[in-house]
């Protein structure tokens, strides 16, 4: 069914308040196709099914609604205490000098960008793929913005046991920062990785995380969300699990406006096995 004007209007503009797509290399097609994607979709309003007991307006909007920042006093971060590599991003954009080398033994690390712009890259074959098959039979529009205009973004892949864990860590600075990130993972036959996500990430945050897990392989998720009572939130994993794998992720949310995650996973072969996991909580 073709959009009305309207609809064509909300996603256009939209759109204009992102950064533009990749200008070359596999990424930019990639984005390209998903931006085509999200003009036939739109984006969601109450009356759609999918939406009707969440008001999607608010991130629907051209610009993010103001979010102030939560005030955690002396309160250790999350996952303070873990021996981990840590990556930080600072309203959607990566921070190297707040962030740990990305040298780790059976994991390497890229950014998005970087790993767009080289022929060939193993990310190609998942970058928005994994997304565009779970769109089906629910379309998940915020899946594909984030896929058609991530501005920043990690490729990580797994070829052996993990020395020690790998946490993305997102900061909220500004009142009014729009975030949006596109994760890859990818973990090779018998690999393991345990990947702990942390923080409010911006007072709007789109995320799509896709993962393949191969067979035989572990993938450990452990996501903490908030604590900023005013952020928004709209994010998507979308996984493959090989034969005799395992895909394991649970989710602590904490306070925010509005948050809704959605989880894709598909079983692919003999034995494989996900548990997916979550629960929230919040203060006055």
């Amino acid at each position: 069914m073709a959009l009305m004007q309207g609809q064509k209007d909300a996603v256009a503009a939209r759109l204009a308040g992102l950064p533009a797509r990749a200008a070359s290399g596999w990424l930019a097609d990639a984005q390209a196709k998903a931006e085509v994607l999200l003009l036939a979709q739109g984006l969601p309003t109450r009356r759609d099914e999918y939406w009707r007991y969440t008001d999607p307006a608010s991130l629907v909007a051209a610009e993010a609604p103001p979010a102030k920042r939560f005030d955690p006093g002396d309160e250790v971060p999350a996952f303070d205490g873990i021996d981990r590599l840590k990556l930080v991003f600072v309203d959607g954009v990566f921070d190297p000098a707040a962030s740990d080398d990305p040298t780790l033994a059976g994991v390497v690390i890229e950014r998005l960008a970087d790993a767009g712009r080289v022929a060939g890259h193993w990310a190609q074959s998942l970058y928005g793929v994994l997304a565009a098959r779970g769109q089906t039979p629910v379309a998940r529009p915020f899946a594909t913005l984030a896929t058609s205009r991530a501005r920043d973004g990690v490729v990580i892949r797994v070829t052996a046991k993990a020395a020690r864990p790998v946490a993305l860590v997102y900061v909220h600075a500004a009142d009014t920062s729009d975030a949006i990130l596109h994760h890859v993972v990818k973990l090779e036959a018998g690999a393991e990785l345990t990947l702990l996500e942390s923080g409010p990430g911006a007072a709007r945050l789109t995320k799509v995380m896709e993962v393949e897990v191969g067979e035989g392989a572990a993938f450990h998720h452990i996501r903490v969300q908030g604590r900023d009572h005013d952020r928004r939130a709209a994010t998507h994993v979308f996984a493959h699990v090989g034969a005799g794998a395992l895909f394991k992720s649970f989710t602590l949310t904490a306070n925010g406006r509005l948050t809704r995650n959605e989880a894709v996973v598909d079983l692919a072969g003999a034995g494989a096995r996900a548990h997916l996991a979550g629960a929230a909580v919040g203060d006055g």
